[in-house]
């Protein structure tokens, strides 16, 4: 069973974390504020000092000078995952991790559970879904990109709207990205590039078989997806004028004909 104890810091290992950087001043504030209110969460270790959870208090207590922390004690054999998980939910629920530390450790969790997908993951982080897809943007990435993220040149948002171009079109946003361009810019930029790719690809004939049963086949000369939406929002706008007349199915193919006639 778990234990709340008292141990001097001299006790504790800790052993490498989700954390990778800490910044002093932010360690001396939180230990002085310990001084001031006290130990307000324990750390949490394992029976022989390894901390599992809160090498950013231990650090604190330690350069404000405090002797000792108190500390849960858990003699439960836990794996690598399970204190993947306990160092990375107190991090994101408590002190702001960079993104890229995030995305890391994201990372490293998924590796360690190939079967887990991103809704496991997000489970037992106690995130949203669309939070865990979005750190994991970095892996859909070039490596500049991913070393921008790191060198906090750019943040997740932008690596976000990024990650959904080509490889070959990102290292044109990450340097409009760090031009000054905004994420609204990245993200009407990669739009328009996903629309310049679906009208180079282009067919003569489209066929678009409907689980109605019907089906809609639209000829012509090079089509495009943009020229398929175009003129099935035509034949739409004639067939209610159509409907509108009384006219029936017939008259109204008889009479779509002869205006395509008279536009020749």
């Amino acid at each position: 069973m778990p234990s709340l104890t008292t141990k001097p810091l001299s006790w504790f290992k800790a052993k490498p974390q989700v954390r990778k950087e800490f910044d002093e001043n932010d360690l001396r504030q939180l230990g002085e504020s310990m001084k001031t209110h006290g130990q307000l969460q324990p750390v949490l270790a394992r029976t022989d000092g390894t901390l599992n959870a809160g090498e950013r208090r231990l650090r604190a207590a330690q350069l404000v000078g405090l002797p000792t922390l108190q500390v849960i004690i858990t003699e439960e054999s836990l794996s690598e995952t399970q204190i993947k998980v306990i160092q990375l939910t107190e991090n994101l629920h408590r002190a702001d991790l960079r993104d890229s530390e995030k995305w890391q450790a994201f990372e490293e969790l998924l590796r360690l559970n190939p079967a887990w997908s991103n809704k496991d993951l997000a489970k037992h982080l106690k995130l949203s879904e669309s939070t865990v897809t979005k750190y994991q943007a970095p892996s859909r990435c070039i490596a500049e990109v991913q070393n921008a993220l790191v060198a906090g040149q750019v943040g997740i948002t932008a690596v976000y709207e990024i990650s959904r171009a080509p490889a070959e079109q990102q290292p044109e946003l990450l340097r409009l990205k760090l031009s000054g361009t905004s994420r609204d810019g990245l993200a009407e930029r990669v739009r328009k590039q996903k629309r310049n790719a679906t009208q180079q690809v282009r067919v003569k004939r489209i066929s678009c078989p409907l689980p109605s049963g019907v089906g809609i086949v639209v000829t012509g000369g090079e089509l495009s997806l943009d020229d398929l939406i175009e003129a099935l929002a035509e034949t739409l706008r004639e067939a209610k004028k159509a409907r509108e007349q009384s006219l029936d199915i017939k008259t109204f193919s008889l009479s779509m004909r002869d205006k395509a006639k008279c536009a020749k």
